[in-house]
């Protein structure tokens, strides 16, 4: 109940934000909080793989990435008014969000397979390291797509269009990433509830006893961090809209840093945690920055502490649990 609680007074402050930020003169701030959805939808897929399956991965960053990218290369082959085709698909404008954005989580979604099918394989600091190779290999692919702007990255003609909505309003564009990332949460929700999810938790506080019941733990994994690399390919969709340009910046390790930090920070394996923990690191970010260009000397401070004194994150410490687990 009081997580419920809690909840509900999250989504509550995320409803009546642009409205409240509107009326005292800082509409700005619906910018901001769409980016901290789009992180928080980032976040809480790796989060699903960290928290849930044990998987400490340091390059989820390219499956957001290359999710942003397949956005960005069909916006760039496409004209203004004109159908946009991809082998003998073709569909107008006015459905573009509908087939790019799906196809931008199938790409990113068959991307972690195949480097899933690799990495998992190995554990440990191993699957860390593989991990982070594997993102910097697509890093440095992208830079070499000449065509598609390379390390300086690609501005896109416009939002992607969807029938019924105006993606070019920024409260449009706000309101559907939160209902997106609203979904992306439930269904989180009753995957880990399910026995899915109770087989990957199983494997990831004692992975040789799951295997004894005879339980495959590598396809239950596999399939684990395949499901997070498609999310994190909705959310690559949602950013490249959000700022309107790509570039292989989206793939780097720092952005698999920022995405670890943030799951820290909310809470790990708790469902909500990385909502809250991309809204506090947005929150920091802002607020320091506008004092110091070394804001981040600030964070490791408060992150320390957090592991030390709030080991289940933020999400955690408001729920006075000693464990973010759900």
């Amino acid at each position: 109940m009081v997580d419920r609680k809690y909840a509900t007074l999250l989504l509550l402050f995320f409803l009546v934000l642009p409205f409240v930020a509107e009326a005292l003169g800082y509409g700005y701030v619906t910018g901001i909080a769409t980016r901290i959805l789009i992180l928080g939808i980032a976040a809480s897929s790796l989060n699903f793989i960290l928290g849930f399956g044990g998987m400490v991965s340091f390059g989820h960053a390219a499956f957001l990435g290359a999710g942003a990218y397949i956005v960005g290369i069909l916006s760039f082959h496409a004209t203004l008014g004109s159908p946009i085709s991809l082998g003998f698909f073709q569909w107008s404008a006015t459905e573009e969000a509908l087939i790019a954005w799906p196809l931008a989580m199938l790409v990113s979604g068959i991307l972690a397979l195949l480097i899933g099918a690799i990495c998992l394989r190995t554990s440990g600091i191993y699957f860390i390291m593989i991990t982070l190779a594997f993102a910097q290999m697509l890093f440095f692919l992208f830079i070499s797509f000449r065509d598609y702007g390379g390390e300086d990255g690609l501005s896109l003609w416009s939002r992607s269009t969807l029938p019924a909505l105006d993606l070019t309003d920024d409260r449009q564009f706000y309101y559907l990433t939160l209902a997106l990332t609203a979904l992306v949460v439930l269904f989180l929700g009753r995957v880990v509830r399910s026995r899915f999810g109770m087989v990957l938790k199983g494997a990831r506080d004692n992975e040789q006893r799951m295997l004894a019941l005879g339980f495959p733990v590598y396809r239950y994994k596999l399939v684990a961090f395949t499901l997070a690399g498609a999310i994190g390919g909705l959310s690559g969709a949602l950013m490249a809209n959000h700022t309107e340009f790509i570039s292989p910046g989206l793939l780097s390790w720092h952005l698999s840093g920022e995405l670890l930090v943030i799951v820290i920070l909310g809470g790990i394996g708790s469902l909500l945690g990385p909502i809250l923990g991309a809204l506090a690191y947005i929150a920091l970010e802002e607020v320091l920055s506008a004092w110091t260009t070394h804001w981040m000397i600030f964070l490791g401070p408060l992150l320390i502490f957090i592991v030390l004194f709030a080991r289940s994150g933020l999400w955690g410490w408001i729920g006075g649990r000693e464990s973010g687990h759900d």
